[in-house]
């Protein structure tokens, strides 16, 4: 009988194992992709932080310090998405790193929120509210499109391309 080939082998599926009665749970990310996180983490909190101390909140009115971090983060975030999808696709700890990393600790969710909740006067509270909401995501939609004709346009000028014209 001859010898199964090297194709044979990697293409034959593995014999069918018992289901194991932890297949549900999810898995951790592998490291590198972990550590990736944590050193964006680290550059995205910085800049947060000094973000702040150059330009404080104030306890009244809309805190325009967090608002600004979090629609200019959204505006990169759509941005540096495009850029890593359409460009370095290739370079699987770029996304951890500055998506969830960087921008993730920049921008601020649970700030948000909390200085919603803080505001003494609903109106201001309310007006916070939707301006961050309506700002984030005009921001976002902004990034990508304005990433979609940088990145796209840049990768149709590139030699040996098929997009584009000439």
């Amino acid at each position: 009988m001859p010898t199964p080939s090297r194709v044979d082998r990697e293409t034959t599926p593995a014999p069918s194992r018992p289901p194991d009665r932890h297949s549900d749970a999810p898995t951790l990310p592998p490291p590198s992709a972990i550590l990736a996180v944590g050193a964006g983490g680290v550059i995205g909190a910085a800049a947060r932080l000094g973000f702040v101390e150059l330009f404080p909140n104030h306890a009244q009115g809309v805190p325009w310090t967090t608002l600004a971090e979090n629609v200019v983060g959204a505006f990169l975030l759509g941005l540096v998405l495009v850029a890593i999808l359409e460009r370095w696709s290739g370079k699987p700890h770029l996304r951890p790193f500055l998506a969830t990393g960087v921008l993730g600790s920049f921008t601020t969710f649970s700030n948000y929120t909390v200085e919603i909740v803080t505001r003494t006067e609903i109106g201001v509270a309310v007006l916070y509210a939707l301006l961050s909401i309506a700002l984030g995501l005009a921001a976002a939609v902004c990034g990508i499109l304005i990433g979609r004709r940088l990145f796209r346009a840049n990768h149709a000028r590139q030699p040996g391309s098929t997009g584009g014209s000439t």
